[in-house]
């Protein structure tokens, strides 16, 4: 049977990313997915880790050719999936984490309606904020516009298979392998 695909969502800053790289780490033959986006490297960033970067130009190449298989519009830059990293990953038995934003969850879903798809949910706004600033150094550039989206994001949890609060990691983490292991077991 087709090894499933995990598509992971969250707003920016409530731990996607964290848990999708220790469940990389602690869950055999899952595979992580390298998304192509127009915005700019953070500090700690650099190209293929966590993203490819491209400009706006490359990237509207890269669409118009096909090589996507979902694209969204985040935060005033575009994000992109490409379709060889599902089917590498499908032709090699292995399965698919992917760390998306909600569009982009949502576009996969309907490309894979088998998909299982996880959204992780800050305790709240204000620790949304807090987390935010923690990771951004305390710049407040995008802080409001990302917030404003965050809401929007998370009154669409329910549009996904499971969803888990990321109150506390440890907690949290534990809820996500055991939602994974438990798809991986029934496919």
């Amino acid at each position: 049977m087709k090894p499933p695909l995990i598509i992971v969502s969250a707003p920016s800053g409530a731990g996607k990313s964290t848990l999708c790289q220790r469940a990389l780490k602690e869950i055999p033959n899952l595979v992580d997915s390298i998304s192509y986006t127009t915005r700019p490297p953070r500090a700690t960033e650099s190209e293929g880790a966590p993203y490819h970067f491209v400009s706006k130009e490359q990237f509207e190449v890269l669409k118009k050719d096909g090589f996507f298989a979902e694209t969204a519009l985040v935060h005033e830059n575009w994000y992109g999936t490409p379709r060889y990293q599902i089917e590498e990953a499908h032709n090699n038995g292995k399965v698919l984490i992917m760390d998306v934003d909600v569009k982009g969850a949502m576009n996969l879903k309907n490309l894979y309606p088998t998909a299982l798809s996880i959204f992780i949910l800050p305790p709240s706004i204000e620790e949304l904020k807090r987390r935010l600033l923690v990771r951004d150094a305390g710049k407040t550039q995008n802080l409001d516009l990302r917030l404003e989206n965050a809401q929007t994001e998370m009154e669409q949890s329910r549009l996904f298979d499971q969803q888990i609060t990321n109150e506390n990691f440890e907690s949290a983490f534990d809820s996500f392998k055991k939602i994974i292991e438990n798809a991986l077991q029934r496919a």
